[in-house]
This record gives C-alpha cells, sequence and structure tokens, in this order.
C-alpha cells in the first residue's frame, strides 16, 4: 500500500507523525516540572559557592539529573552528575546489602548472635542478633557517645576513630542501652559493627567486598568507601559550613573515618545504577529483599516503642519505610560534617529523588520530599 502514497501525502504523514511524537514528548517532560525542580534549588545555582546534585528517576529512566554550585572553594569545579559526595548514613543501605548477601552466600543468618560472630565480645553481645542490629533494636550505645574526651570531635580533626576503635569501645561495655529488641534507637555503632561482621565472614576488607559484590557487578565504578592514605575519591566533593556569612571547608571530623555506618562516597550517574539494581532485583530477588522492608514489631504486632517512649519510625535494614501522603515510601538521610544526603524511593509511583549536598545547612530530606511532591503530584 506504501507504493500508492504520493509524495505530498507521505510528507503530510510525516509532519502528523512527527507532531504525535513532539506531543508525546513535551508530556512526558511536562509531569517532570523542571522548572519548577529548578525553583526548588536556585538558592544553590551560585557558581562560587557550595551546592548539590538532583537526581528525578520515573519509571526507570532518569529524566532531571542536574548540579548546582561548585565542588570546593579552591579549585571552583561545578558539581556535576559525576560529582562524588560522601554519603553519610546512605552508606547503611549498602551495609546492609552486604550483609544480606552474606545471608544469600549462607555464611551468616540473622539470627545470629554477635558473639557467634565475635567469640570475644563481651556477654552482652550473646543477647544481640544481626537482625537486632539492622534494624536499630540492638540497644548499643553509641559510639559517639563513648568517645568522651578521646575525641573532641572538632571539625577538621585530624585524630579519627575508626571502625576498630568503635569495637574497642564497645568491648568496653558491659551492658545495652535496653534489652536487644524492645524498643528502637537508631545506632551508628551497630552498622559499624556490621561493617566489621563482613570482613569477618567474607574474609575480605569491607571496602573491597562492597567492591567485587555490589559496585563493580553494578558498574558503579566511581563509588568507594573511602579510607584516608588507601583509596581516593575521583571528582570529589568536599563539606562546607557557613559561619558568620562565609563559607569553610569543614569536610571531616573526628568520626568521618569509620565505614559502615556512614564511609561510601558516589554520585548520581552511579546512584542511578542502584536504584536499577533495586528496582530490577539485580543482587537479590525480591523474596530475598523482603527482610529489609519489614519493620521490627512488639509481640502483639505493633511498633517497637523508642527509648523516650515514643513511637518508632518504620525501619528496615538500612531503609525508614514511613509512607507519605499515601504513597508507599522507601528512604533514608545522611548528616555528616559539611555534607547533607536524602533518598526517596516511591515504588508503586515508579519515582525516586537523590539530594546530594556538599553544604551543612541544608534540609535535605524536605527538599527531595519537595520534588517528590512536584512529580507524585504531576498530570
Amino acid at each position: 500500500m506504501t507504493r500508492y502514497v504520493g509524495h505530498r501525502s507521505l510528507c503530510t504523514l510525516r509532519r502528523i507523525v512527527i507532531a504525535i511524537v513532539i506531543g508525546i514528548s513535551v508530556t512526558t517532560s511536562a509531569q517532570v516540572y523542571p522548572e519548577k525542580i529548578d525553583a526548588l534549588f536556585s538558592q544553590f545555582s551560585h557558581q562560587r559557592e557550595p551546592g548539590c546534585a538532583v537526581l528525578v528517576i520515573k519509571d526507570g529512566k532518569p529524566v532531571f539529573r542536574k548540579g548546582y554550585g561548585v565542588t570546593d572553594l579552591r579549585t571552583m569545579h561545578a558539581i556535576g552528575s559525576e560529582t562524588n559526595f560522601r554519603l553519610a548514613s546512605l552508606t547503611k543501605q549498602f551495609t546492609a546489602m552486604a550483609i544480606m548477601l552474606l545471608v544469600h552466600d549462607g555464611k551468616l543468618k540473622y539470627e545470629d548472635h554477635l558473639t557467634d560472630v565475635f567469640p570475644d565480645f563481651p556477654a552482652y553481645g550473646k543477647s544481640i542478633t544481626i537482625r537486632e542490629m539492622l534494624n536499630h533494636t540492638s540497644g548499643l550505645k553509641d559510639y559517639e557517645d563513648l568517645m568522651g574526651k578521646l575525641f573532641d570531635g572538632a571539625e577538621g580533626n585530624t585524630l579519627q576513630m575508626k571502625d576498630a576503635g568503635v569495637y574497642d569501645l564497645l568491648k568496653s561495655q558491659t551492658a545495652t542501652k535496653f534489652p536487644p529488641g524492645t524498643h528502637w534507637d537508631y545506632s551508628n555503632s551497630g552498622y559499624v559493627l556490621l561493617g566489621i561482621v563482613v570482613e569477618k565472614k567474607s574474609g575480605m576488607s569491607f571496602g573491597d567486598f562492597l567492591r567485587s559484590r555490589i559496585f563493580d557487578p553494578l558498574d558503579m565504578s566511581h563509588t568507594v568507601a573511602y579510607e584516608r592514605d588507601i583509596n581516593e575519591v575521583t571528582n570529589r566533593a568536599y563539606g562546607h559550613t557557613r559561619t558568620d556569612g562565609k563559607w569553610r571547608e569543614t569536610d571531616q571530623s573526628s568520626t568521618s573515618a569509620t565505614l559502615g555506618d556512614g564511609g561510601i562516597y558516589t554520585s548520581l550517574n552511579d546512584l542511578e545504577k542502584w536504584d536499577r539494581a533495586l528496582t530490577r532485583h539485580t543482587l537479590l530477588t525480591e523474596k530475598e529483599m523482603a527482610p529489609a522492608l519489614a519493620p521490627p514489631k512488639t509481640a502483639s504486632g505493633g511498633p517497637l516503642p523508642m527509648t523516650n517512649g515514643g513511637a518508632a519510625p518504620l525501619y528496615g535494614f538500612g531503609w525508614f519505610l514511613d509512607p507519605y501522603e499515601g504513597h508507599r515510601r522507601y528512604t533514608h538521610y545522611g548528616e555528616t560534617v559539611g555534607f547533607r544526603t536524602a533518598i526517596q524511593r516511591y515504588p508503586d509511583d515508579r519515582l525516586t529523588v537523590v539530594v546530594l549536598c556538599n553544604r551543612s545547612e541544608t534540609d535535605a530530606p524536605a527538599l527531595a520530599e519537595s520534588t517528590a511532591k512536584l512529580n507524585l503530584n504531576a498530570k
């Protein structure tokens, strides 16, 4: 039939097809509201100030990816999708995945106790399970509280607590804050220990295990668990704080060298690959991932209380599970000296938002939520 279409008719047909395609493209683009996202982050667009990187993934595709501001005040390099930020507590989802991979391998069980992995750990470790460390119900004391006068916690401090130091501090204790499994209390100590568990059970360093089992398989080629004098962060963003109206670099503190609770650096580009792997169940099956997305409960099936008596947030393994305006949501935030980060995944809406900032006054979770809201309400 095609051979009977005249030249003018064929051109007309092509114009109609092109118009339809353009119309679809415009409609899809309009649903992303790029100009409104730009407006949300306009305060970070100064070319001589630290800023943010923003990623929006919809239906499995990046639909908005942009950097604002600079990586540091020495080079003034523009922040881009390849810029690597310190994730802080967003690291916990990778630490949890490493533990889950060891469970997949048969080298570990969620109900194994701390003393099963570390026989030299004090007797109170006999009542703490791997699962309880993953979902913050272990009762382990916060290592930052235990550091005392050993470290002053000052920004820029060159004396830093490392994982082995955290282990020693916890070994010097005789009890937990509460009986494990009875309350919820966010614990960086638990995730530092989980990083050490990975090393003990895999026979590899924490960073090497992450690289061989997560980063390399997913082609996250520029993501690293950073250890000073051992490896480097390429395209690195440095943390900053505004004091008396002036920016200063505040990139490291006495607690910036631990790994399992917050030591990973990565970029928007690599987090896109991470999000894709979670969506497609590349590393673990949907069934194997299920424990990570189930919050701990009391014997009667209700949420655990916090130590202050309030209701605990819903938390799985490295993910907060609190819904947002009726939308199922998996999220986490990170805060460390000079950095604020957030990731929010809305699985039913096939939407993910990532916000990475190298300035300490920023509310990254609120910005991520506002960005998500624009897209959740898009028509």
